[in-house]
């Protein structure tokens, strides 16, 4: 995994009204019909010039064919920004309703995470199949940006600026920066040291390696082991230890812990049933009592998602390796979760 040498931090969706005026990262934004849009960025000198001066562009084409910039590997490199960028992680702004309301996922980075890293692996899936060495390319430099980008949204999380500064990708309103101010002002000791965003960054590689081992082992199995994959990493294994009925007794908070591709960093060596009561601040714990209901929709909820999974990875094997590699990138868009259900519900 490449790490990038400068220090470079986010924005969070909290501090994205406050963000000045001069800012060249965009906003992502959501239409009626639930579909993203990231505004253009403003062009540069240089392209304004390469692209209104046929001079400039001959001689800036020539130059860019000489120092290898229209390699297979470095044409992959600007593609797969683009497939990350506007095809993975603007989904979990496109579904937020769903996300956030039906399976109960807070609005916090680790929900932003694991909705994004899901539809990475779907792409993955996909690109894997590209002729070599495309496929590698290709799947390698994907994997490059989605980093690149958590990198600088922890930083913005542990290490946050005023004004916050421009994030690799976009601005979202999905999660929530906890340690930005309301007042504007950064307290001293405010900004984490480095070696939490170092064991941050573990933290969510093993989670992505997790997170793709099982759905991929969903993938060549069965349903019922999709289903699983997605219960214990999407829906936070709630209701693993059991459903607490009302009891007399306070209830106690609870939550599922996943050994493979968690935040455990010596499984063997874990206290499970004290760390099911520590609260990790992942937001996602089982349903108190008054809330049991809640756990009827769960079946349903796990269908829909396979569903969506099997459908999506269907479709993006139809889509020929040219338009992959070339095409626009309309087609290449995930659809919806629920194609039948009205956006408003």
């Amino acid at each position: 995994m490449r790490r990038r040498l400068t220090v470079s931090s986010s924005s969070s969706p909290s501090a994205s009204s406050s963000k000045t005026s001069t800012s060249k990262s965009p906003t992502i934004q959501v239409g009626e019909d639930g579909s993203p849009h990231i505004p253009e960025r403003p062009k540069s000198w240089l392209t304004h010039k390469v692209e209104t001066s046929p001079t400039v562009r001959y001689w800036f084409m020539k130059i860019t064919a000489l120092l290898g910039y229209h390699s297979p590997k470095q044409r992959a490199g600007l593609r797969t920004f683009l497939l990350y960028e506007r095809i993975c992680a603007v989904t979990p702004d496109a579904e937020r309703s769903f996300w956030q309301n039906e399976c109960d996922l807070p609005p916090t980075f680790q929900s932003w995470f694991i909705i994004t890293n899901l539809h990475f692996w779907m792409l993955t899936v996909r690109l894997r199949a590209l002729p070599e060495p495309h496929g590698r390319f290709y799947v390698q430099f994907l994997l490059d940006h989605f980093f690149l980008d958590i990198e600088d949204r922890i930083r913005a999380i542990l290490q946050p600026s005023i004004p916050p500064r421009d994030p690799y990708t976009f601005f979202t309103s999905f999660y929530i920066n906890p340690n930005i101010p309301k007042d504007g002002k950064l307290k001293r000791g405010s900004r984490a040291p480095e070696r939490l965003v170092t064991r941050q960054m573990k933290i969510f590689k093993e989670q992505w390696m997790g997170m793709g081992m099982w759905f991929d082992y969903g993938l060549v199995t069965n349903d019922m082991e999709l289903a699983s994959a997605v219960w214990r990493n999407l829906l936070g294994a709630r209701g693993s230890q059991g459903i607490a009925y009302p009891d007399s007794n306070p209830p106690k908070f609870r939550r599922g812990v996943n050994l493979v591709g968690g935040a455990v960093e010596n499984p063997e060596k874990i206290d499970l049933e004290k760390e099911q009561s520590r609260d990790d601040g992942s937001g996602v714990h089982d349903y108190p009592p008054d809330e049991i209901d809640k756990y009827v929709r769960y079946p349903e909820l796990m269908l829909d998602i396979v569903t969506y999974m099997r459908r999506e990875i269907l479709r993006l094997e139809k889509i020929s390796d040219e338009e992959i590699m070339e095409g626009g990138l309309e087609a290449l868009k995930f659809g919806r979760i629920r194609p039948n259900v009205p956006k408003s519900q």
